[in-house]
């Protein structure tokens, strides 16, 4: 079939599956019921969207937008648990619980059960432990992180060494307190501008030199933090990349060596994945279990 006419097919069938039903009852307070129902249900809603031409339906990726996260649907458990256990779910790549299925180190990776609400709760057991979701903040929680953001360099194995010397570099000049001295202008900042210091065919200002985004071309810049400029327009607080005496919360060096999942996973492959987005919600709404 020809790609160019799915859209048009999702429209009619839009159409014929959400077209509302004449009510036969006479007027009266059921009918009267009804009708409200009608008038307020996300079904006669989304059909009013339709017909006005609000809805701009052009594929999965559109639907989930439109119709899911615009309007806020709650997302279940029942529907993670299914992602959970779907290969190529977020991309390809196997699925979760084959390799995260029990709190036990010695038969799940990282000891994280993601095969149960309580298990993805309980986050990973093996030393140290830690959380992998924090209900209500996406943006801090390392299972929908682990998603999303690729590792550093762009491209680097999937079993490429996370203790190199430049990386274990990186990491001190951090954990000392991340300080703008000699040490930093001769040791750490020519890291960025070689090509091959951390496992990669390009150095890292090739992709980061510029403040808007994120610049590594000096110290400022790089204590400016990711989007700077952006930021600043919108009255947002910086957002750091380097967090000084704290290499483990600073994402500078979580890049470097945090592999993206699942493992293996292109770094092309789309990090605003429908299911992504799906998941990334239940997590904002309070990751219920229901």
């Amino acid at each position: 079939m020809d790609n160019r006419l799915k859209p048009n097919i999702f429209f009619l069938l839009l159409l014929l599956l959400f077209t509302p039903t004449p009510i036969m009852a006479a007027d009266g307070p059921i009918a009267a019921t009804i009708k409200k129902t009608e008038s307020t249900s996300l079904t006669s809603q989304m059909y009013r969207d339709v017909r006005s031409g609000k809805l701009n339906i052009q594929g999965d990726h559109s639907a989930v937008d439109v119709l899911i996260l615009q309007r806020n649907i709650p997302i279940t458990y029942d529907y993670v648990a299914t992602l959970m256990r779907t290969p190529n779910a977020f991309g390809e790549g196997p699925a979760c619980v084959v390799c995260h299925s029990s709190n036990n180190p010695e038969h799940s990776y990282r000891g994280l059960d993601l095969s149960t609400c309580e298990g993805i709760l309980r986050g990973s057991t093996e030393s140290p432990p830690s959380p992998v979701i924090m209900p209500g903040n996406p943006d801090k929680s390392p299972l929908i992180t682990r998603l999303h953001n690729n590792r550093m360099p762009l491209g680097i194995p999937f079993f490429h060494p996370i203790d190199g010397e430049s990386i274990l570099k990186v990491k001190k000049w951090i954990d000392d307190g991340a300080k703008n001295n000699q040490h930093f202008e001769k040791t750490i900042l020519p890291l960025f501008r070689e090509k091959e210091a951390f496992g990669g065919e390009f150095p890292c200002i090739e992709c980061h030199p510029k403040t808007n985004g994120l610049s590594l071309t000096s110290y400022r810049n790089i204590m400016r933090g990711a989007f700077y400029k952006e930021r600043k327009k919108k009255g947002l607080p910086i957002k750091p990349v380097v967090i000084p005496g704290n290499s483990e919360a600073s994402p500078l060096y979580q890049r470097l060596i945090t592999n993206r999942m699942p493992p293996g996973i292109s770094p092309g492959e789309d990090i605003n994945h429908p299911n992504i987005q799906i998941l990334t919600r239940w997590v904002k709404q309070g990751s219920w279990c229901k």
